[in-house]
C-alpha cells in the first residue's frame, strides 16, 4: 500500500475528501426528462447503479449510459455498487426499448454496458449484439460504444461482438494486477488484456480504463498503462476511486490533479490517441469526444 502524507480523520481513519473532488448534484429538466425516460421503459443506467459522480452533469447536458442484461451481476468485484448475486431471466426485448430511448433523447454517441451474466452461454455477447442492432436501424448516424465484461475470453462471445461491429470497444482492465484479488476476484489481468489484443486483431478501435487511489503505486499504473499500449490500445481512461459504501474496498488516497495531469502526459507519450484522466473521469465520462481515427 501507498505510504501517504494525505491528510486523515481520526476517527474514520479515511483520506479527507479533497477540494478538488467536487461533482454537481442531479438536477434540471434534461435530468428530469432523462430519468422519466428511464423509468417508463424499465431501463437501467450505470450512472444510477454505480453511484457515478458525473451523473449531474452528464444528465443534465442529456447524455447517458446504459446498463443491459439487467441489474444483478454474477461477481463481486470490491469497488463496484452493483448488485451481486443470481440475475433471473433474460430480457430479450430490452434491446428494442434501448434503441427508443435513444431516438428520443436524440443521441448521436451512446455508450451501452452491462453486468456480468457469467450463467449465460454467451455470457450476453447476443444481447449487446440486438441492442446494436436495433439502435442501427432506428437511428443509423448513432454512434456506439460499447463497455463490455471479459466473457470469460470465450471466443464464441467475442466472435459475436465482432460481428456486430460497435464504433468503440471499451473493456476496462480496472487497476493493476497486484490488486486484482481484492479489485477483480473473478477476473484476470492476462485475459483482459487479451481480449483488448483480440479485437483490436479484428479492427475495433479499443478503450480501456482503471481506477487510483485503491492501494497502487505510481509506477504500478505506468506499467499498466505500458500493458495497455503494448496490447495496442487507442482511448484510455483513468480516474480516482471513490467508495460506494462501507462494504467496499476503502479509499487507500486522494490522487492529485497534478499526477493526472502525469499520467496524461505520459500516455500521450507513449502513443494513444486519446487520454482522459482526472479526479471524476469514469470510463465513459465525455465519451461523445473522444474521437479516434481507425
Amino acid at each position: 500500500m501507498n505510504v501517504t502524507n494525505d491528510p486523515v480523520d481520526d476517527k474514520k481513519r479515511v483520506p479527507r475528501r479533497p477540494s478538488w473532488i467536487r461533482a454537481k448534484l442531479p438536477y434540471g429538466e434534461n435530468y428530469s426528462e432523462i430519468l422519466r425516460l428511464m423509468r417508463g421503459k424499465q431501463l437501467h443506467t450505470v450512472c444510477e447503479e454505480a453511484h457515478c459522480p458525473n451523473m449531474g452533469e452528464c444528465w443534465g447536458r442529456g447524455t447517458a449510459t446504459f446498463m443491459i442484461l439487467g441489474d444483478v451481476c454474477t461477481r463481486s468485484c470490491g469497488f463496484c455498487a452493483v448488485k451481486t448475486g443470481r440475475p433471473e431471466g433474460l430480457d430479450t426485448d430490452e434491446p428494442r426499448r434501448v434503441a427508443d430511448a435513444i431516438v428520443s433523447m436524440r443521441l448521436r454517441h451512446v455508450v451501452i454496458t452491462s453486468v456480468n451474466r457469467d450463467e449465460l452461454h454467451d455470457g450476453g455477447a447476443s444481447i449487446f449484439a440486438e441492442t446494436i442492432r436495433q439502435i442501427r436501424i432506428k437511428d443509423p448516424r448513432c454512434r456506439i460504444e460499447i463497455l463490455i465484461p471479459d466473457f470469460k475470453g470465450e471466443k464464441l462471445a467475442l466472435d459475436i461482438i465482432v460481428d456486430a461491429a460497435p464504433d468503440v470497444l471499451n473493456h476496462n482492465v480496472e487497476t493493476v494486477p497486484r490488486l486484482y484479488g481484492v479489485v477483480r476476484p473473478q477476473a484476470k489481468y492476462e485475459r483482459s488484456l487479451d481480449v483488448l489484443r483480440y479485437f483490436k486483431g479484428r479492427g475495433l478501435v479499443t478503450k480501456s480504463g482503471m481506477m487510483v487511489g485503491i492501494g497502487e503505486r505510481t509506477d504500478e499504473v505506468v506499467q499498466t498503462m505500458t500493458d495497455l499500449r503494448g496490447s495496442d490500445v487507442d482511448i484510455l481512461t483513468i480516474g480516482q476511486y471513490l467508495q460506494p459504501t462501507k462494504g467496499h474496498l476503502p479509499i487507500e488516497r486522494y490522487v492529485d490533479p497534478e499526477e493526472f495531469a502525469m499520467y496524461k502526459r505520459t500516455g500521450l507519450a507513449m502513443g494513444f490517441k486519446f487520454v482522459e484522466s482526472g479526479p471524476l473521469v469514469r470510463s465513459s465520462y465525455h465519451a461523445d469526444e473522444q474521437t479516434v481515427i481507425k
